[in-house]
């Protein structure tokens, strides 16, 4: 075993070595790299990825410390039809995972992984994921032969030393391990072993496929170690609210993609509530467990933000603007001929002339995007000018309120407060999104994503349902649930609400909600605010008349929601809590 001077074994933790050692006799590369996640480090990785034409050097004038990177145009995404949970029993996946028996999902994978970095180097790369010391955090170790994943995992995660001196001498860490192997579609396998704690991903670079600490284990392993332990891990934001008076209140809120998380998380409020701040914990995973003091308290388990670039801009998400000007991976954006980069949604004209994601020259003429629709961002959260200050807390922040929301053109009002816990599950585990691309299917179809979860649960959903029921017994002071929509329309398509800053309104009410401070009136689906509840000033143009529009709620539309629920009720008939089914007739009497 061959080590590069600044990537020494730093480790003496007999498991991990042992490990290590097992799988460098199945990868069999050239060279082994104990990553220690110094600067010094960062610096020679990233001349060594230029030299090799993996990353290009951005301008660094205009863009210090920032980088650009291309993917292979068969590996741009998640690929959930090539994601796998592997359980002995095929009923602990559930029917909305893809599932394999664990033997002999690993016969392939290993078959493939043998051999598979002659000629490589291997990278060791250690991470903690959540703040140090935190009960919540957990250590992983991913093994990679991608150096393009060393340096995103150093931006997303807690990389280096710092993972072991979390782990000690203890075995508990998640085994992760990615080959680039030969980036063809069929042999791309996103392999998980919840009952070893470990995942295999081969043949793709894509950060939602190969940065392991992300979505493979904070929330596919994730959620399944959450419910063996009473916790739970989420596909949710984190951000905290602070008022003119000083106070915080701290929100988690689940939304489908496109559906704009980043910009809830990140957003900036309007002018008419100066002196209000908001703070961003976490942009896309919380988790969360109740304390001693019977509140539900959350972490950020990344260190990082892994976003999408198109329509960023300093009106949809100016914080988010902010943090990507500096120490930034971009993957699959435009490049101009002075290294900036572009894309469409950003700020200006755009370039007379420039590079799109495949390479190609473009102009403003083309007919294709320059930018490809799922490019994204790398970067330290450290960089975002509203990180809240309690982000690397060990104890995380307690959470006044839950907040799901989808993208409905109809039926689903504004905002509206669930009854009580089982009814805001209930109202969770039916979320839905219109489709907005023909590749996510018919557009305007209703997608369902229970908690924004369905892609990410590492386990049967009717169990995961069960498991959000059965954390209630553990708090005294369970977080209230709400539902929001941001993107109802009127007859003629146009948004019946502002969006972006504008939301803090909506913010607002829930905040008074929680804090006992706001009225609400009882309908079908819950509490919601009437006409003078909500401040609108300052809203020109925005009258009760056009808040009672996108708040009515309609019973023909309700009568065919219904009826479209009941289509993954059925798939999950089989390990579907009781108490749910309880609450979709109580719901169906109501109308």
């Amino acid at each position: 075993m061959t080590n590069k001077t600044l990537g020494q074994c730093n480790t003496s933790n007999r498991a991990v070595l042992n490990w290590v050692d097992q799988w460098t006799k199945v990868f069999q590369p050239e060279k082994v790299y104990w990553c220690d996640g110094s600067a010094a480090e960062k610096e020679a990785l990233t001349a060594e990825a230029v030299a090799r034409e993996i990353l290009v050097e951005l301008n660094q004038q205009k863009l210090p410390g920032c980088y650009y990177h291309r993917s292979h145009p068969s590996d741009v995404a998640r690929i959930e039809d090539r994601t796998f949970i592997c359980t002995e029993a095929q009923e602990d996946a559930g029917p909305t995972n893809n599932w394999r028996l664990p033997r002999e999902m690993r016969r392939t994978l290993i078959g493939l992984c043998q051999g598979a970095m002659a000629g490589r180097t291997l990278y060791v790369v250690p991470y903690l994921m959540g703040p140090p010391g935190s009960a919540l955090a957990k250590v992983g170790i991913e093994l990679t032969d991608s150096i393009y994943v060393v340096l995103s995992m150093r931006v997303m995660t807690r990389m280096g030393q710092i993972a072991y001196e979390q782990l000690g001498n203890d075995d508990d860490f998640n085994r992760g391990m990615h080959t680039m192997l030969d980036l063809n579609p069929e042999h791309r396998y996103i392999a998980h072993f919840p009952q070893r704690n470990e995942i295999i991903s081969t043949s793709s670079n894509y950060g939602g496929n190969v940065l392991l600490g992300k979505k493979c284990f904070a929330l596919r392993i994730g959620s399944w170690l959450a419910r063996q332990e009473g916790w739970l891990a989420e596909h949710m934001l984190i951000l905290g609210v602070e008022s003119p008076q000083g106070e915080k209140t701290y929100v988690a809120a689940a939304f489908p993609s496109a559906c704009g998380k980043t910009n809830f998380a990140m957003m900036v409020p309007p002018a008419r509530f100066r002196g209000w701040k908001v703070w961003t914990v976490g942009d896309d995973i919380a988790w969360m467990k109740p304390g001693p003091d019977g509140q539900l308290y959350a972490i950020n388990p990344e260190a990082g933000y892994f976003g999408v670039v198109p329509g960023t801009n300093s009106k949809s998400n100016p914080n988010a603007l902010a943090t990507i000007q500096r120490d930034t991976l971009y993957t699959n954006v435009a490049l101009t001929p002075d290294l900036d980069v572009w894309w469409e949604g950003k700020d200006g004209d755009p370039p007379k002339e420039c590079f799109d994601w495949l390479g190609r020259k473009w102009t403003p003429e083309s007919k294709e995007k320059a930018a490809h629709p799922n490019s994204r961002f790398a970067a330290p959260m450290v960089n975002n000018p509203v990180l809240a200050p309690e982000a690397n807390d060990p104890q995380g922040v307690p959470i006044s309120a839950i907040i799901f929301g989808g993208r409905r053109s109809d039926t689903m009002p504004l905002v509206f407060q669930a009854f009580n816990w089982i009814n805001g599950i209930y109202i969770g585990a039916t979320m839905g999104s219109e489709t907005t691309a023909a590749a996510a299917g018919a557009v305007g179809q209703i997608r369902r994503d229970p908690m924004a979860m369905l892609p990410f649960c590492g386990y049967n959903m009717g169990d995961y349902f069960r498991h959000w029921i059965s954390i209630r017994k553990a708090m005294k002071h369970p977080p209230r649930i709400f539902h929001v929509n941001w993107f109802r329309k009127d007859v003629d398509g146009k948004f019946l609400w502002p969006g972006f800053g504008e939301n803090m309104r909506v913010l607002q009410w829930i905040l008074d909600r929680c804090r006992g401070r706001a009225n609400g009136n009882e309908t079908p689906l819950g509490w919601v605010p009437d006409n003078t509840q909500m401040d609108l000033e300052g809203l020109d143009g925005y009258t009760p008349e056009r808040l009672a529009k996108v708040q009515a709620i309609k019973h023909d539309e309700w009568v065919r929601e219904l009826h479209l629920q009941d289509e993954l009720f059925m798939k999950l008939h089989g390990t579907l809590p009781k108490e749910l089914i309880f609450e979709r007739e109580l719901l169906a009497s109501r109308f």
